[in-house]
């Protein structure tokens, strides 16, 4: 099993009030207007915060440094899911989280999932195929929940925010709407960086740590090509490293890609076993004291530096 990194020293600076993330927002008070928003994971928590601005406080059930695929919630975490006004989450991806919802939020929870179009199927060489070599911890027909990584999905699940919060709170729907358009018109941007600066590579398979990009080499012409599954404990096994370091060297791949979150050991043996540098692309799944940028967009002009050196971009 791999083993991730806590990260100890981002969280300590988040206590410090150091590192980026809006998990640090105290509850609203009593009468303060303030809506009181939980999100389970980092890029949701980004989200609301852009949208919501000064009408809301957000608290995110993942800690900076923690991997959200495993989290587990705390009974003082479940409290906050049955107190919040709205829950933010993405079903499926946390299976903690779908069942303190469950339990706690039916009405309160809002499931993103649908507004996001989850409908990219890990291919079964990730989901534990038989003779693929991935531990069988993905389910057949499993669906990459990483849709944040693709800009276009990403704003649509920040204009689907923006309308849940003015049903909650009618009285400051322009603000939402408002928002919500100067933080999708970021995306868009960035989204237009993205294409323009990834127009012209001449590598296109990308080797990664784990599944979570495919969204993002869908929409900008790569082939994803795993180590490990949707899970990054999806330990793959020598057979599929062989493999593995055998595309690389038959492609010409010159960069394997790890991640902050995760061990990178798996991608350090394809690369020394390849030739191949190694280098980080950043699934934002969480922010830590070692992340390339202080939020979403900082660390996915970083990804997008990473890529373009990486896959021989002109």
């Amino acid at each position: 099993m791999l083993r991730r990194h806590a990260a100890a020293l981002g969280v300590a600076l988040l206590g410090l009030g150091l590192v980026g993330g809006c998990g640090a927002a105290p509850a609203p008070q009593a009468g303060s207007g303030i809506i009181a928003v939980v999100a389970s994971f980092y890029p949701l928590e980004y989200a609301v915060a852009r949208v919501g601005g000064s009408h809301v406080s957000v608290t995110g059930l993942t800690k900076p440094g923690a991997e959200p695929h495993d989290v587990e919630l705390s009974p003082k975490d479940v409290g906050r899911v049955s107190k919040a006004a709205l829950v933010v989450y993405a079903q499926g991806f946390q299976p903690s989280v779908d069942t303190a919802v469950a339990q706690e939020a039916l009405r309160t929870g809002f499931d993103v999932s649908p507004v996001a179009r989850l409908d990219l199927a890990v291919p079964p060489e990730s989901a534990g195929a038989p003779g693929a070599g991935f531990a069988a911890s993905d389910p057949a027909g499993a669906r990459d929940p990483h849709f944040w990584l693709d800009p276009q999905r990403y704003a649509d699940v920040a204009r689907a925010i923006a309308a849940r919060l003015a049903a909650i709170d009618p009285a400051h729907a322009s603000d939402y709407a408002r928002k919500g358009a100067v933080f999708t018109g970021e995306l868009k941007r960035l989204d237009a960086e993205l294409r323009t600066g990834l127009r012209s590579c001449r590598v296109k398979d990308l080797v990664t740590s784990h599944a979570a990009f495919g969204y993002l080499s869908s929409r900008y012409g790569f082939t994803q090509v795993p180590i490990a599954g949707l899970s990054p404990d999806a330990e793959p096994s020598a057979a599929r490293l062989a493999t593995i370091a055998a595309l690389v060297r038959e492609r010409h791949v010159t960069t394997i890609y790890a991640e902050t979150l995760i061990e990178p050991a798996f991608a350090e043996t394809v690369s020394k076993s390849t030739g191949a540098r190694l280098a980080r692309l950043d699934p934002i799944e969480g922010l830590t004291s070692v992340s390339a940028g202080r939020d979403y967009l900082e660390v996915m002009r970083a990804n997008l530096a990473a890529l373009r050196s990486g896959q021989g971009c002109s």
